[in-house]
């Protein structure tokens, strides 16, 4: 069974958690997804509840699934649940996928990370909107028009709510932005983008609103879908201020097998220590600009690194693999 790592981060001076949403607690067979029809109205993984709405008579459902869909080929609402990358964010199996249709999604914060700020998360397109976007299909256009000059945009808002309180400031991501004079820069999102939402500061919960260049007299034509993994919340402090900017550190390679390489242009020392995915602590060192660390006695599986230098903190998770018969 696949277990969601609660981390804890401390310091001499100071103590907090983390919590990852990483959805692999729901421990899906392999292709398979939930979207309500079980019963189920919100699916939990960490400090964070995805509510869900299924309607039995349409078969439809609105807000959030879990997938482990590997689908990026096919086009259309069939492939409602694959993400367009093939599979979760830092090599995971499970994801978040969001329908919102014309109409906000919500993401509620629980437990100890409720009224506290989150960190950050990662993004990408649902196989349905990137093939959509991509050829165009019976409802949608192709992003770009017939000339590739058409400036297309795909666009996920991301705003706070505390204390009821829809924020003003929000955070944008471009899922398909075909608005450069050079239509070479033209994109649409095939890669886990990872989204740093500590700016908005504390809150209850996140909400998710899609909007799109191409729209019609029934609403948005683009597929209103999007996917979300490892979400990163912060548990029991207090401030925006306290939470600090993330170090730059490079790992590789990723997945490994006999050593990880850490790098970093930081002009101070790094510490770092090795958990394994359960939260169970393995080693710890210090570098300064690089390190490599020996893989040799770790077995096959996912492990995450904590970084920390002068009271700020990162993490990274990393997959170590053997060959056959090791």
């Amino acid at each position: 069974m696949k277990l969601t790592l609660i981390l804890l981060l401390t310091c001499s001076l100071t103590a907090f958690s983390q919590t990852l949403a990483d959805f692999e607690n729901f421990d899906l067979a392999p292709e398979t997804f939930l979207n309500g029809s079980d019963g189920n109205d919100n699916f939990t993984s960490g400090n964070v509840l995805l509510p869900n709405e299924y309607d039995l008579g349409s078969d439809s459902w609105f807000g959030w699934s879990i997938s482990n869909t590997t689908d990026t080929e096919t086009p259309g609402f069939t492939n409602q649940y694959s993400a367009i990358t093939g599979g979760g964010a830092e090599s995971t199996e499970t994801y978040a996928v969001s329908y919102t249709a014309d109409t906000p999604v919500t993401l509620d914060l629980i437990g100890a990370a409720q009224g506290e700020a989150v960190r950050g998360f990662y993004v990408t397109n649902s196989t349905y909107a990137y093939r959509s976007m991509l050829d165009g299909d019976s409802f949608a256009k192709r992003f770009g028009g017939v000339t590739g000059n058409d400036a297309d945009f795909f666009l996920l808002t991301v705003r706070k709510i505390l204390n009821g309180i829809i924020s003003e400031e929000s955070i944008e991501i471009y899922l398909a932005d075909y608005r450069f004079a050079d239509n070479a820069q033209d994109y649409i999102l095939t890669d886990w983008q990872y989204v740093d939402v500590r700016d908005l500061g504390e809150a209850d919960a996140l909400q998710f609103t899609l909007t799109s260049t191409d729209n019609g007299v029934f609403g948005m034509n683009t597929p209103a879908y999007f996917c979300l993994d490892e979400l990163l919340t912060s548990d029991g402090i207090s401030g925006v201020g306290e939470l600090s900017r993330e170090i730059s550190v490079s790992i590789f390679p990723n997945p490994a097998s006999d050593y990880l390489h850490l790098q970093t242009e930081s002009p101070a020392a790094v510490s770092y220590r090795i958990f394994a995915v359960h939260g169970t602590y393995i080693s710890q060192g210090e570098f300064l600009h690089s390190v490599d660390i020996s893989l040799q006695t770790l077995p096959a599986g996912q492990y995450f690194l904590q970084f920390e230098n002068e009271d700020v903190f990162d993490y990274r998770r990393f997959s170590v693999v053997k060959a056959e018969g090791y």
